[in-house]
């Protein structure tokens, strides 16, 4: 077994597990760019991934490893990056284990992030809304399952990971009602719920009828709902809302657009944004400020304070022949 092997190992078991108390979406992260990393290294090189070296993956081959992830499996740039954080943190970490490795660890960790453009988000507008949450059809479970769902995600902003991660006991209807989740950094986080998600939860919960520790939203076998599972439905709903809603046609709809909305919803309604901020769990409220930018309402109403411009228009005039001869010169 080679040097890599074992460090490997260390890092997940020591590093992020020991002594960072990593969350198992972050551990799942990292394994999949070395799941990916080491297959590609061992295909370069023809070798196997327990025989691979940490000389082996210097600063070539990460790039060709980088350059594969978006040429070859089509990925974007957030993606690489973070696979390149993944690559950056073992590499950190094996400097302390491999002095001897000093000089490619540190051409590794001098490979810089790629920028890219930070386009504005997609939300949904309340006609939009309207149309995915009729698009459920309630005579079935399944239906009435998403349609809850859909609801909750829209009225509370939380994330896709803290869907899934919802119990039963999270929804507390009581007096101060409110949704409880463990969201990104293991920061814990309570939501309040407006009358009508109050009323939907209760008939869903009286229906769903589980232990307080069963998922929220199961699956029809019981489990919780998986990541793509929710996706699914989710751009399953959107095909249908669409057939009413033709909007929805040029949108990309995914379970993060639903947060989106739920902030754009906020700010339009006059909530501060370091309220906003609160209400998603970001940790800065600069990350909340990508908002701003999306909302026209704000500049709709910056520019109306302001005063007019002077600018009339005017005629074209041809510039006279003689000047126009003497400016070729």
């Amino acid at each position: 077994m080679s040097d890599l092997a074992p460090t490997l190992q260390a890092f997940f078991t020591d590093r992020l597990m020991g002594q960072r108390q990593s969350s198992p979406n972050t551990i799942a992260a990292y394994r999949d760019t070395f799941r990916l990393l080491l297959g590609f290294a061992a295909e370069r090189i023809h070798t196997k991934p327990c025989e691979l070296a940490i000389a082996d993956l210097d600063a070539p081959l990460i790039g060709a490893f980088l350059n594969h992830l978006e040429s070859d499996r089509g990925n974007g740039v957030r993606t690489r990056n973070h696979r390149l954080a993944a690559i950056h943190s073992l590499f950190a970490y094996a400097a302390l284990r491999h002095p001897e490795h000093a000089a490619s660890i540190q051409r590794v960790l001098a490979i810089p992030p790629k920028r890219f453009e930070r386009n504005l988000v997609t939300f949904l507008t309340e006609a939009e809304i309207d149309a995915l949450l009729g698009a459920c059809d309630q005579a079935r479970w399944t239906g009435r399952r998403d349609h809850v769902l859909l609801l909750l995600a829209i009225q509370t902003g939380l994330r896709i990971s803290e869907l899934i991660g919802l119990t039963c006991a999270d929804i507390v209807l009581d007096v101060g009602a409110h949704v409880h989740c463990i969201g990104k950094g293991r920061k814990e986080r309570r939501t309040p719920l407006v009358p009508t998600t109050i009323s939907v939860l209760r008939r869903w919960l009286s229906e769903r009828d589980g232990e307080a520790s069963d998922p929220l939203f199961p699956t029809t076998i019981g489990k919780p709902l998986s990541r793509d599972a929710i996706e699914r439905r989710i751009a399953l709903h959107v095909s249908t809302a669409a057939k009413h809603c033709r909007s929805l046609e040029a949108k990309h709809v995914t379970a993060h657009t639903l947060r989106h909305s739920c902030a754009m919803r906020l700010l339009t309604s006059g909530v501060d944004l370091a309220v906003i901020a609160l209400w998603l769990g970001h940790e800065q409220v600069s990350t909340t400020n990508i908002y701003l930018h999306a909302d026209m309402t704000q500049k709709e109403r910056a520019i109306a304070r302001t005063r007019p411009l002077a600018g009339k228009p005017d005629r074209y005039q041809a510039p006279d022949v003689v000047m126009a001869f003497l400016d070729t010169l």
